[in-house]
C-alpha cells in the first residue's frame, strides 16, 4: 500500500467542478488584480478568526515581512521569536534589517516557551514573533502579558493553525496582527502561494493594505516603500471554496490524530501533547524517536510518506552564524529536531490507510529501529 504524506488530489476530486466554476468566474470577469472574490475572502477569514480586518497577501512569508514593515521594524531593532520553525519567521525578521533574537521552545508542544521571553527583551526589542506550530496555539496568555509591560507588539505566526483555538480564542485574534499561509499543504491551501494579515485595528489594517501595494494611496503617490504583497484573485476564488471545508477537515485531522494517538502509545512513542486550553487543527502530525533516519528509511520503503519538520533549528543555519549561536545554547529545539517525524494526517486517508501506517511504525519500533525518547515521554500530561 502507498500512503503518501499528503495527497492533495484526492482533495481536489471532491471540489473539483467548484473550483473549476469559481476560477472560471474570475476569468470571465476580467479583474485581475484584486475585486470582489478577494474582498470576500478577506470578509471569510476575518470572521473566521474574530478579527474585524483581513488584508490578502502574496504568500505567508510576505504576510509576516509586510507586518514588520507595516509596524516600522527594521535596522537596529530586534525581535524575540522561536528557533524551531519554518526558515520564513526569521527570514523575514531579517530582511527587515532587524535581529532575530532566539529563545528555546517547551518540549511538550514545541512552541516558544515564554517563561524564557522576558529576560531576553532589551531597549532594542520591538516586537514577539510567537509561532502556532503544527496546528496547536501558543500560550499566548503570559507572552501578551510580557508585551504589555514592555510596550511591543506581537505578531502571531500562525501559518500552520488557522481555525485553532487558545481558551476560545482564535489565531491571529490575539496578537497585534495575525498571518496566515496558503501554501498548498496548509489546511487552507491554495493552488500556489497565498497568505492573509487579520487584525482588530482597522488604522493598521489599512496601513498594511498600502504595504502590499507599493505603499501607494492614492495609485502613484507612495506614502511607504511597500511591496508588491498581493494575493491573486485566483487564488482567492479557489480558497472560497475550500474555505466551508475547512472545519470539517480539520475535524477529520483531528480524528486521525487521535487513531494514532491511540495505537502508538501502546508502544510508548511519543505523540503530540495538545494543552486543555488548546484546539489544535493538526497540521502535522509528529513523533518523536530516537532512531529517526533508521526508522523513517523503514517507512519509505513500505511506502509511507514521511517528513522533518524541522531537521536544523535557525539558530544553527549558516546564514545566522553571525548571530553568535552555538549548539547547546537552545537545547530543547536541537533535541526535537534531532527526534521529530512527520506522518501522514490529512483528511482524506482511509480507516486502511491509517491502520497500515500504525502498523508498519509499530512493527518498525519493535524491531528495534525507532525506540522511544524516554526521558521526554510524558512531559505536559
Amino acid at each position: 500500500m502507498e500512503v503518501p504524506l499528503l495527497d492533495l488530489k484526492a482533495q481536489y476530486a471532491t471540489i473539483k467542478n467548484d473550483v473549476v466554476k469559481s476560477v472560471t468566474d474570475v476569468l470571465d470577469s476580467q479583474i485581475c488584480i484584486g475585486g470582489p472574490k478577494l474582498a470576500e475572502l478577506e470578509r471569510g477569514v476575518a470572521a473566521l478568526s474574530g478579527c474585524g480586518y483581513g488584508v490578502g497577501v502574496s504568500s505567508g512569508t510576505d504576510a509576516l515581512l509586510c507586518c514588520l514593515m507595516a509596524l516600522g521594524i527594521g535596522a537596529g531593532d530586534e525581535v524575540i521569536t522561536t528557533p524551531f520553525t519554518f526558515f520564513a519567521t526569521a527570514g523575514s525578521i531579517a530582511r527587515t534589517g532587524a535581529t532575530p533574537v532566539f529563545v528555546d521552545i517547551d518540549p511538550a508542544t514545541y512552541n516558544i516557551d515564554p517563561n524564557q521571553i522576558e529576560s531576553r527583551i532589551t531597549s532594542r526589542t520591538k516586537a514577539i514573533l510567537p509561532v502556532h506550530l503544527y496546528g496547536q496555539m501558543c500560550d499566548m496568555d503570559p507572552i501578551m502579558e510580557i508585551a504589555a509591560r514592555h510596550g511591543i507588539f506581537v505578531i502571531e505566526d500562525a501559518a500552520q493553525s488557522i481555525s485553532a483555538t487558545y481558551k476560545g480564542r482564535s489565531a491571529g485574534s490575539i496578537g497585534t496582527v495575525g498571518c496566515f499561509s496558503f501554501f498548498p499543504s496548509k489546511n487552507l491551501g491554495a493552488a500556489g502561494d497565498g497568505g492573509m494579515i487579520v487584525t482588530n485595528d482597522q488604522a493598521l489594517a489599512e496601513k498594511i493594505s498600502l504595504f502590499r501595494n507599493h505603499g501607494a494611496k492614492p495609485k502613484y503617490y507612495h506614502k511607504f516603500v511597500g511591496g508588491n504583497f498581493r494575493l491573486d484573485p485566483l487564488q482567492a476564488a479557489i480558497l472560497l471554496v475550500k474555505l466551508p471545508n475547512l472545519d470539517a477537515w480539520s475535524a477529520a485531522r483531528r480524528r486521525n490524530a487521535a487513531y494514532y494517538n491511540g495505537r502508538l502509545k501502546e508502544a510508548g512513542i511519543e505523540t503530540p501533547f495538545v494543552a486543555p486550553e488548546c484546539v489544535s487543527v493538526c497540521n502535522q502530525y509528529v513523533v518523536r524517536v530516537d532512531n529517526r533516519e533508521e526508522l523513517r528509511a523503514k517507512l519509505k520503503v513500505a511506502g509511507i510518506g514521511t517528513e522533518v519538520y524541522y531537521p536544523v533549528p535557525l539558530h544553527l543555519q549558516a546564514c545566522f552564524a553571525s548571530l553568535g549561536y552555538s549548539r547547546g545554547d537552545l537545547p530543547h529545539a536541537e533535541k526535537a529536531a534531532d527526534e521529530v517525524l512527520a506522518l501522514p494526517v490529512y483528511p482524506e486517508l482511509t480507516p486502511a490507510m491509517l491502520a497500515y501506517v500504525a502498523d508498519t511504525l509499530l512493527a518498525s519500533v519493535e524491531a528495534g529501529s525507532g525506540k522511544h525518547s524516554a526521558d521526554l515521554a510524558g512531559i505536559g500530561r
